[in-house]
């Protein structure tokens, strides 16, 4: 499972790995920007984190750590979001493992600089989505869930690893679609 965290939005995914194939089982988005309250925001994330996780029973969750940005109340409120998500997965005894926002788009794109926008038209190709939800935070949640299966080496059939995306697609071109 892949969180994007967020006060106002915040991005969910669960991905399933076959062999050599990544599969979407579910992804969504949970929109706050209704709620003026934040502790109602937290509170929300944790219900509906946790209705993910009841629903889909996830072997392991995935979270992008906050970044370091120029506003701090904004941070504060970024980190309270993550830990109330971190909190619903422990609540369910699911390990929890962290990923700073370059990491992922360093293992989705080989660039840790990418935007949004090129880490969701990459994972489309990747896991063969018709169209890129209107809402990148669901495409970021993947992206975490993707990012955390090529950091765990969690294929059926092999534990390779790779240094980057040309180095993925080097050693796998079925794999990848063009």
């Amino acid at each position: 499972m892949g969180i994007d965290p967020g006060t106002n939005n915040m991005g969910l995914g669960i991905i399933e790995v076959k062999g050599n194939k990544i599969e979407i089982i579910a992804m969504d988005i949970l929109k706050l920007d209704k709620l003026k309250d934040h502790h109602l925001k937290l509170k929300k994330i944790f219900e509906v984190t946790l209705r993910f996780i009841d629903q889909y029973h996830p072997d392991e969750f995935a979270i992008e750590s906050p970044f370091f940005g120029k506003n701090i109340q904004s941070m504060l409120k970024l980190g309270r979001a993550q830990g109330v998500a971190i909190a619903a997965a422990l609540h369910r005894d699911i390990p929890v493992f962290e990923y700073s926002p370059r990491k992922i788009k360093q293992s989705i794109t080989g660039k840790g600089g990418s935007s949004k926008e090129q880490v969701a038209g990459l994972l489309a190709g990747m896991l063969s989505l018709k169209q890129i939800p209107e809402y990148l935070d669901i495409t970021d949640a993947l992206a975490v869930a993707v990012c955390h299966h090529f950091q765990r080496g969690k294929s059926d059939t092999s534990s390779e690893s790779f240094t980057g995306w040309k180095a993925f697609i080097a050693q796998n071109p079925s794999r990848v679609k063009k």
